[in-house]
């Protein structure tokens, strides 16, 4: 068993995001060729489908008098395991990774504070007023994926602490939208389903603490948390991200009494297999179910729901929302159009992402409060802030809450803000990753 996967956290997390942003890309691209084909409106009617899932008179998926369609159930479902995800990942950083205390916390905690604070002033010191203002959240997020991705293709040459640094301040900027998607993009409360489901979450908690290491516990329970979340008013999304912080980060087994618990069960097992038959001998057979359940009990629920939630999210999840929300409409298109809602968001994306983190990190180093990661200077930290502009897949989130549900104006404000958040977040990749390959190519950031 590899024992960093327990120490270090965001090491086995970038393992395992790096290769996703390729993918969202390709399905990004797909949408877009499909929106502004003849295909069009048969995209925009199967998103518009119904969906229903019911035992007898109870439907999950209903809410507000009406049942979901396809795009409300990836949005405010799906992406609901999105959020989980991101959640376990929070828990997980801030229990043992690099978030877990104050000195590894401090520096990317004021990077993403700028990174946030900096392109929310661009939007409403350059944007439109009225309902566009809605949307000034939309260039707060890092997409961890695509900035990975565009991270990895330099190779070797770049340095882990830059990894662990542009992570953890990803990480931070997730918690922001989290905290501004619960806060400003929530209807209004029915106190009723509310309550019901801090019950919910109370039992989620109680079970924890009790030692309930049962994953199914956990999902069942927080299917029920996020339906009555469905329905009170909040937004779906946060519940996942308040369930993932109820399960337990502490395994059954601990790694000392597992590894001597593996060592008496190998004993058991004979010296000399026989050689002649592939089937096990019931003694066998005993002792290696043995270790497989002694192996599960050894991985915390956190870190086993994590583990098994990668591929879902990254092969599944995301590359569905980026395939439900990213078909932007060429029709009437010209460079003179640019302007509004999708000029603000690019120019707030690349330029206030990379204000931000670079002058709050440069300033904490610079007063002497903190120090640079090693590895790490002026030159490089310029070209991770450039990634930071890479806000794809929460920006794109927050643009649909911002403005889906607009009547009038709202289906023309969303396709601004999806050009102009797929351009900002192309545009700060490869001024990124072309900063970056000059920095790094003599190995010397």
């Amino acid at each position: 068993m590899n024992k960093d996967i327990f120490k270090y956290p965001i090491r086995h997390f970038i393992q395992h995001k790096i290769n996703s942003g390729a993918i969202l890309l390709f399905v990004a691209i797909i949408a877009m060729i499909i929106a502004n084909s003849p295909f069009r409106e048969h995209y925009n009617s199967w998103f518009a489908k119904e969906v229903v899932f019911q035992f007898g008179d109870f439907s999950l998926f209903h809410s507000h008098g009406s049942n979901m369609n396809l795009l409300a159930l990836i949005n405010d479902a799906l992406m609901a395991i999105f959020f989980f995800s991101v959640g376990l990942e929070i828990k997980r950083e801030i229990l043992v990774g690099e978030l877990s205390t104050p000195r590894k916390a401090l520096l990317p905690v004021i990077a993403a504070c700028g990174g946030m604070i900096i392109p929310i002033l661009i939007f409403w010191a350059i944007g439109p007023t009225g309902p566009a203002a809605k949307g000034a959240a939309i260039p707060m997020a890092t997409d961890i994926a695509f900035s990975l991705g565009v991270l990895s293709l330099l190779g070797q040459k770049v340095p882990l602490s830059l990894k662990i640094f542009l992570t953890a301040f990803a990480v931070v900027d997730d918690i922001g939208g989290i905290i501004v998607i619960g806060l400003f993009y929530s209807n209004q409360l029915i106190w009723e389903y509310l309550l019901w489901s801090l019950f919910f979450v109370g039992l989620l908690w109680g079970g924890g603490r009790l030692g309930i290491s049962s994953k199914l516990f956990y999902i069942f329970f927080g299917i029920i948390v996020w339906y009555f979340f469905l329905n009170s008013g909040i937004h779906p999304t946060i519940a996942g991200v308040i369930v993932a912080f109820t399960v337990p980060a502490r395994p059954k087994i601990h790694l000392p009494a597992y590894i001597a618990d593996i060592r008496q069960s190998l004993e058991r097992l004979p010296e000399k297999a026989a050689l002649s038959s592939n089937i096990l001998t019931n003694s066998e057979l005993s002792v290696l179910k043995h270790i497989e359940a002694s192996s599960d009990k050894a991985i915390s629920p956190l870190q086993s729901l994590d583990d098994n939630l990668h591929p879902l999210v990254n092969y599944i999840v995301m590359p569905l929302f980026a395939f439900a929300n990213a078909s932007i409409s060429f029709t009437g298109f010209s460079l003179g159009s640019i302007e509004g809602v999708t000029l603000t968001v690019f120019i707030s994306l690349v330029f206030g992402k990379l204000i931000g983190i670079f002058s709050f990190t440069w300033l904490s180093v610079k007063t002497g409060l903190l120090t640079m990661p090693e590895k790490m200077n002026n030159r490089s930290l310029f070209g991770i802030s450039l990634l930071g502009g890479i806000g794809f897949t929460v920006s794109l989130f927050i643009a649909n809450l911002s403005y889906a549900n607009l009547s009038g104006t709202g289906s023309t404000l969303l396709n601004q803000a999806k050009l102009g958040i797929i351009s900002g977040s192309i545009f700060a990749g490869i001024c990124g990753y072309l900063v970056l390959r000059k920095v790094l190519k003599n190995n010397n950031p």
